[in-house]
């Protein structure tokens, strides 16, 4: 039996990355990782299902005690994703989601080569503006942090600083989950993940 996927999702905050994923979850089946992180919760975020919502001493505890896989700092606040969160799915053939930072990205993809890693694009930066503002849960000084943290990012995408497997415009939600599914099929029917099916054959077993 095959792992399970190990997908990566990033973009820029604000991008839309959350209700893109929302959608993907009612069509496929996966495990969405649950991250920590020691930002404060937002209006409508669950603990433990949006976020682990944990504080810096004990995200700092997690990390000395070598349970995170990989961790980030991004405006000023901790994420991290633990190994319990990846192995535990991964080793029941089950694919696992991500939602993490580009940092977040390059320590997975150090940890896991196999990864897919999706990064998720505004229309255009006054577009990404518009998000931010409209949600409405950001002080200034907050939303002016995560666009200049945003152009950061693209210039590293730009400059081949940071690499991602894919990339997918947010137009709309329905769009860009489609788009994702799209991927995921596709990695799912690729070589590295049915080397087995020729020999297979040969041995004369039939291919489910």
């Amino acid at each position: 039996m095959n792992k399970g996927l190990i997908i990566v999702i990033s973009g820029p905050s604000g991008t839309g990355k959350g209700t893109v994923i929302d959608l993907l979850k009612t069509r496929r089946e996966f495990s969405f990782s649950v991250s920590h992180t020691t930002r404060y919760m937002r209006t409508g975020e669950v603990d433990g299902t949006s976020y682990h919502f944990v504080t810096r001493e004990a995200f700092e505890q997690l990390i000395a005690e070598g349970k995170m896989v990989e961790t980030t700092i991004y405006s000023d606040n901790y994420y991290g994703t633990s190994y319990a969160a990846i192995e535990d799915v991964i080793a029941t053939g089950q694919d696992v989601l991500l939602d993490i930072e580009v940092e977040g990205g390059r320590n997975i993809r150090k940890k896991y080569p196999e990864a897919v890693e999706i990064y998720l694009l505004p229309p255009s930066m006054e577009e990404l503006e518009r998000r931010l503002r409209g949600r409405g849960t950001d002080p200034e000084e907050v939303i002016r942090k995560r666009l200049a943290r945003a152009r950061e990012e693209l210039a590293e995408l730009r400059d081949g600083k940071t690499v991602y497997d894919y990339y997918v415009v947010n137009h709309t939600v329905e769009q860009a989950a489609s788009e994702i599914e799209e991927i995921l099929n596709a990695e799912n029917r690729s070589r590295a993940r049915r080397m087995a099916l020729p020999g297979q054959l040969l041995n004369g077993e039939s291919i489910k």
